[in-house]
């Protein structure tokens, strides 16, 4: 016995050879890439150390499924994300494996090598602050197959490809603009609230934008399957300072119940599935960007439609591309986007990022022109110097400065105290 282990010791030693992409962390060296790992050996446990000097970390075969609608298997959620980030962390902080190597691995199933690259190259841009390129770049150097792009969650063919690249860019992005912060992420509120009996709801901006799956009349389970009234959502939304309600879907609810309650609400409505018009696509724009607090976004499921309006407002406001908002918010609300819906958000991603640009101009340029002019009406107010002091106790708040109207000119002011102010305007 003890002869065969050595034997597949020495031989777990010879498939580990040749070259890594490795990544420093503290004490640790991670491991995101071998040419040769011996899976079906590590597969066999949950956590499995071998070779002396490895630790095993698996990830889609234990814990990190995705579930899926239809065709489509993934990206992995936030939860999981999270969640995959918690455990590594733990294992690399570890004082018992500090002189063991960490290795990521998963099975030979396309859709789990996809999933799995997005989770660590997740990681190496959150925590390593890798670019999305570099983290990509590891994944696919040496003998590594190309990674199979994830689909929209419909029937027939996929039309689409959302590349593992693709996630990462969005996951940076989403990072860069604050999207989420894992130190103060609260897993427990978005695994609960994702749930459909809990509301089926996610952030996808936290504090601007809520999608959630469109209330129905009466709070009741259906075959099976709960709905929520719209006062199901009052207590969340106001504890959230969710202001406005957007409608895509047909009037199942009467929209009295929301803005009795204090809420805006607005329809817009557009064929599931389908695309928004042009008149539907700037009025929701224009609904988010006057509306002061949060803005709660939905249609029949919360998803097609839903998800689209507000990738919009992400390529126009965070000039996100087109995959890169169907990425996030399919990895902040799995089944987004969906069908023509994705072609129609990058046939919009240049005209939205040049109405981006356009306002951003001009609001620097009216910020600018608001500097100038304060300073012309101060330069209008002149003081003179005090005349006829006999005492500083004599100087009381009963001194005046007076701005005159410019369209008086030579206009002059006089306060007969012992100080004279007087203020000027000339043409």
């Amino acid at each position: 016995l003890d002869w065969e282990q050595n034997r597949r010791k020495k031989k777990n030693r010879r498939k580990l050879g040749g070259p890594a992409q490795t990544q420093k962390h503290g004490e640790h060296t991670l491991l995101l890439h071998r040419r040769r790992v011996p899976v079906r050996e590590v597969s066999r446990q949950h956590i499995s150390v071998f070779s002396g000097d490895v630790l095993a970390l698996p990830t889609s075969d234990h814990g990190f499924l995705c579930c899926s609608f239809y065709a489509d298997f993934g990206p992995l959620n936030l939860a999981m994300l999270y969640r995959y980030c918690c455990k590594l962390n733990k294992k690399l902080k570890s004082f018992t494996l500090t002189r063991k190597r960490i290795v990521h691995y998963t099975s030979f199933d396309q859709r789990k090598r996809a999933n799995a690259a997005v989770l660590i190259g997740g990681y190496a841009v959150i925590y390593l602050k890798k670019t999305p390129e570099e983290a990509y770049r590891a994944l696919i150097s040496g003998s590594n197959a190309s990674y199979l792009p994830f689909r929209d969650a419909s029937f027939g063919n996929c039309t689409y490809s959302l590349t593992v690249l693709d996630c990462l860019q969005g996951v940076r992005k989403a990072l860069q603009h604050g999207f989420f912060d894992f130190e103060t992420f609260d897993v427990d509120e978005y695994e609960h609230y994702e749930r459909v009996e809990n509301g089926d709801f996610n952030w996808i901006v936290p504090g601007k934008f809520l999608a959630f799956s469109g209330p129905h009349p009466k709070t009741k389970m259906e075959n099976g399957y709960p709905l929520h009234a719209p006062e199901a959502y009052f207590p969340y939304f106001r504890k959230h300072n969710v202001s406005t309600v957007i409608r895509l879907n047909k009037k199942i609810y009467d929209a009295k119940r929301f803005t009795d309650a204090g809420f805006d609400h607005c329809d817009l409505f557009f064929l599931d599935g389908s695309t928004p018009s042009d008149i539907i696509l700037h009025r929701f724009l224009h609904i988010c960007e006057s509306t002061d607090g949060a803005v709660a976004v939905h249609c029949k499921a919360g998803l097609g439609r839903t998800g689209t309006l507000i990738g919009c407002y992400l390529m126009k406001h965070y000039r996100f591309t087109a995959a890169e908002a169907i990425a996030w918010i399919r990895i902040c609300r799995p089944g987004s986007v969906i069908g023509p819906q994705q072609h129609f958000l990058e046939e919009k991603q240049a005209m939205l990022w040049l109405l981006g640009d356009s306002q951003t101009t001009q609001k620097a340029k009216l910020e600018e022109r608001a500097v100038p002019r304060l300073i012309t009406s101060m330069d209008e107010l002149t003081i003179s110097p005090a005349l006829n002091i006999t005492s500083s106790a004599h100087i009381t708040s009963s001194d005046q400065l007076q701005e005159v109207n410019p369209s008086q000119t030579h206009a002059r002011t006089d306060t007969h105290t012992h100080t004279h102010t007087h203020t000027h305007t000339h043409n």
